[in-house]
């Protein structure tokens, strides 16, 4: 069995990475590995519940294997993506483009902040334009982005895993949308869903930056009194 990192060799790997030796200094290291791990951790444990599914195991025992409830487990990791039918197709560039971010950080995984940081590719997308009436720019998050998570080489090849709280985000985006009567998913519904988990790398880089899901929402719908679909 491979050993995973020890306490001592985290430290000794957040001494070697931090911009000084002063304690601020090496706390703020900190911080970004813990965040790195989260990540990696998310994704390692979506693949191997992507694999169990696939076998035909139950969410009981995939539950039980993960040591926790049933219900616990099934809201965390429900892999299913959702059909692109209805998704347009600005939104769907928005979903190719958080891959290319994603290769472009050198990150082996595509997560939240991937989806947020692509929205900005889309110039024409309502949610650039709600990102552009609440002050925020694709180098304010891209900034916070790497505050939170240590980048490393880009990478040009191979398809990119979703994490479960970045698949979380299209089924959130699929219900912002019926929330608001639109038989469409467009950028914004991305947008609004990346508020699904608070617990994640956008929307904490969202809150940080003084946005909301409350401000999000009340922008999108001044927006789309404005203009037609998106």
């Amino acid at each position: 069995m491979t050993p995973s990192p020890t306490l001592q060799a985290l430290i000794d790997s957040v001494k070697a990475d931090a911009s000084s030796n002063e304690p601020l200094g090496q706390l703020s290291q900190a911080s970004k590995t813990v965040s790195d791990l989260e990540q990696v951790g998310d994704a390692l444990l979506g693949h191997f519940v992507d694999q169990c599914r696939r076998s035909g195991r139950s969410w009981s025992e995939i539950s039980s294997a993960l040591g926790v409830s049933k219900q616990a487990a099934h809201k965390r990791f429900t892999t299913d993506m959702p059909t692109f039918e209805r998704f347009t197709e600005r939104a769907q560039s928005v979903l190719i483009k958080s891959e290319i971010e994603a290769h472009r950080l050198g990150h082996g995984f595509v997560g939240t902040e991937h989806i947020l940081l692509a929205l900005f590719d889309i110039p024409e997308g309502l949610a650039m334009r709600v990102l552009d009436a609440v002050g925020i720019s694709k180098p304010m998050v891209e900034e916070q982005v790497l505050e939170l998570i240590k980048p490393a080489s880009p990478s040009d090849g191979g398809r990119l895993p979703f994490t479960p709280r970045a698949k979380a985000v299209l089924g959130g985006s699929v219900d912002e949308a019926l929330q608001l009567g639109h038989s469409y998913i467009g950028t914004e519904h991305l947008l609004l869903g990346l508020f699904a988990d608070e617990d994640s790398i956008a929307a904490k880089v969202l809150l940080k930056l003084g946005v909301s899901h409350s401000m999000a929402r009340d922008r999108t719908l001044e927006v789309l009194a404005g203009y037609g679909k998106n």
